[in-house]
């Protein structure tokens, strides 16, 4: 887990709103017409429409700006679609998730080395900032019933290798296909399943583990479902996945028309760890609360 970023972290604030800065003052020619107001987005899970909204009240409280929200844009390749057409000024990806399936470099486990590629080469290549890790990592993790786990004595993916071969596996969308998803995991562990795997929207994976639909299910490790139902997330013993520090995305046009924007994602450098990411997305899946007051609560708490 990161921790909590503390006063120290004072001069990356900085560092990371003169780089922004900077970069902006290096564009050139003039951005297309844009509605006068910036636009976040967020992928189609909880987690992701919480993130995106905390984006949206931070910049919103810190410049004044009335900011409009795109979220449940499905994954990864489509925010990244928006960015560059401009239809998305900005929204949270995660470092081995952009590392891989987007600027389709080599996994590296390094996390200070993943941010340093990833934050370069979305500059070079895209005109894109990458802010700050927001203070935790959400992986991929391999999840069971904690039933079958408890039958079976299971702790890690090297110990359930040998019994796959009789479980259906449900995985979203991109896990499938992406370089640090399934190919790369099944190869890594010798994993082989009971048929193709089952896609589905990220949402439907817990639904369908509890209804025996599917043994195992490729979700993320900050879910708040993992608890509440009393799951279990099996250890990647290989060390197989890539660091995935959450980090903001933010496109450099819009950072030129608003420069204010900087500060105020600056504010949010090392706010959130996994524990309370975790927290704020069992209460909008398990207590079914508005995401938006569930950030409020979480700013307010952090006197944000």
């Amino acid at each position: 887990m990161v921790s909590r970023a503390g006063p120290g972290c004072s001069g990356v604030n900085r560092t990371f709103v003169t780089v922004a800065v900077t970069f902006c003052f290096l564009l050139e020619g003039c951005s297309p017409p844009r509605p006068d107001r910036p636009v976040i987005g967020a992928k189609n899970f909880t987690e992701q429409v919480v993130l995106g909204e905390l984006l949206a009240q931070e910049i919103e409280a810190k410049t004044h700006l009335k900011v409009e929200r795109r979220f449940y844009l499905a994954g990864s390749y489509i925010c990244q679609q928006a960015m560059l057409a401009g239809r998305i000024d900005g929204y949270v990806e995660y470092t081995g998730t952009a590392l891989t399936a987007i600027l389709k470099q080599p996994v590296d486990r390094d996390p200070g080395k993943v941010l340093e590629t990833v934050r370069r080469l979305y500059a070079q290549r895209y005109r894109i900032v990458v802010g700050p890790s927001l203070g935790f990592e959400n992986t991929f993790a391999m999840v069971i019933r904690g039933d079958d786990a408890r039958r079976l004595h299971l702790t890690t993916l090297s110990e359930a290798a040998q019994f796959t071969p009789q479980w259906r596996l449900g995985v979203g969308y991109e896990f499938e296909q992406r370089p640090d998803g399934l190919p790369g995991l099944s190869a890594a562990y010798g994993l082989r399943f009971a048929g193709p795997p089952r896609t589905m929207d990220l949402g439907l994976l817990y639904r369908a583990l509890e209804a025996h639909q599917v043994d195992m299910i490729a979700a993320n490790s900050t879910d708040g479902p993992i608890k509440a139902l009393g799951l279990t997330v099996l250890a990647d013993d290989k060390h197989y996945f890539p660091p995935y520090q959450a980090v903001p995305l933010i496109r450099a046009e819009a950072l030129q028309r608003w420069p204010q924007i900087a500060n105020a994602l600056a504010d949010l450098a090392g706010r959130i760890d996994a524990k309370q990411m975790r927290a704020m997305n069992e209460a909008v899946d398990g207590e079914h609360l508005d995401p938006a007051e569930v950030v409020r609560e979480f700013r307010r708490g952090k006197g944000l």
